[in-house]
């Protein structure tokens, strides 16, 4: 396509400048409908002559006038029929939602043009001089812009009589929305509590948080093996501090299966040892009841292969014969305490010692 000559533009094509402003015009008019974004752009704050502000009757009865008005111009197209004046002033209307009163003002510049494009006789195209391509548009027709003119009032009329209404009224959607929730599927519902309400907050972070670490990992897929390294040698750890704590815990000494050691305390079975304890605290023998459950313990704890057995150990050599790690040794230690304070100190003893005493033993397998 060859470009225009210097200082040809829209009047180069052949068309008026009237007639170019009567064409933009018409084209904004459909888009300045109400309820559009450009209402209202075309014409800027302040312009037109807006009358006194007005309600919603008086403004259907202007646009029944307009449109009884493009009716005739479309009919008759004289400058009479179509006088641009018989418009009249643009309309301010004013009306209250609740205790919000608002406006808006209808501007009719954009019929005030048509009309007196109307009114005119359309002038012939004439052709741009010189070797310049014209470009073949088929322009809306006068005859169809009045046509979308009366439908856009038609519209204007539609909307001003459902918009007479003050304001938005919640009384039936309230008592519909009632009705909905008296309902027998709703009767178990209840509102969230803040336990369930803080659960939902923490799932949708988890998810947000997973989904950005996906994202993140898709873009680094090093991340990924750096990962299942990590939880590798995690889970190695942890099995092999398992392992030592398990070790620790259930650490005994075994030693191999010998015939018992006449004389030793495993040599006699320890529920024999039990029975003499509780004989002797029927009898309010305190001291010997705590002697007798002594050795039942040790002898418990011999006939399980804690250490060899052995007649002539001391007591305190049974004890130090525990490592450090059994969970044992704290109570066989405070049972050998109680059993040296009232057997070879000679201290009384009555039966809360003999109660304690039978809670350590039943403590090392003794019960």
């Amino acid at each position: 396509m060859s470009s225009s000559p210097p200082g040809t533009g829209w009047r180069s094509r052949g068309l008026p400048l009237a007639l170019s402003i009567a064409l933009v015009a018409a084209w904004i008019g459909p888009l300045g409908a109400p309820g559009s974004p450009l209402a209202y752009a075309a014409q800027p704050p302040g312009a037109g002559d807006f009358g006194p502000n007005a309600g919603f009757e008086d403004y259907r009865k202007h646009l029944q006038a307009l449109d009884a008005l493009v009716a005739a111009c479309r009919k008759q197209r004289t400058p009479a029929a179509c006088d641009p004046s018989q418009v009249g002033s643009d309309d301010r209307l004013q009306w209250s939602s609740g205790a919000v009163t608002e406006q808006r003002e209808i501007g009719y510049d954009w019929l005030r043009n048509l009309l007196d494009r109307a009114g005119k006789k359309e002038a012939p195209v004439q052709q741009a001089p010189g070797p310049v391509q014209v470009v073949k548009t088929h322009p809306a027709s006068v005859d169809d812009l009045l046509a979308q003119a009366r439908e856009r009032i038609v519209q204007d009329l539609k909307q001003a009589g459902t918009a007479v209404t003050a304001g938005p009224v919640h009384a039936a959607e309230r008592k519909s929305l009632n009705t909905i929730l008296a309902r027998r599927e709703y009767q178990g519902v209840s509102q969230a509590t803040t336990r369930e309400r803080f659960l939902d907050w923490l799932e949708n972070w988890l998810n947000g948080f997973l989904e950005r670490l996906a994202r993140f990992g898709s873009r680094s897929p090093w991340i990924a093996f750096a990962l299942r390294a990590l939880l590798l040698v995690s889970i190695c750890l942890g099995f092999v501090w398992a392992l030592v704590r398990i070790e620790r815990r259930a650490r005994i000494r075994l030693v191999p299966d010998s015939p018992s050691v006449p004389g030793s305390p495993s040599a006699r079975e320890w529920q024999l040892w039990l029975q003499d304890a509780n004989n002797m605290a029927a009898h309010g023998l305190w001291r010997d009841a705590i002697h007798f459950l002594y050795w039942a313990a040790i002898s418990r704890l011999e006939s399980r292969h804690l250490w060899p057995a052995d007649r002539a150990r001391t007591p305190r050599e049974y004890l130090r014969l525990l490592s450090g790690a059994d969970p044992r040794k704290a109570n066989l230690a405070t049972l050998t305490r109680s059993f040296e304070r009232t057997w070879y100190g000679g201290r009384e003893a009555d039966a809360s010692d003999f109660k304690a005493a039978l809670k350590l033993a039943a403590e090392l397998g003794v019960e």
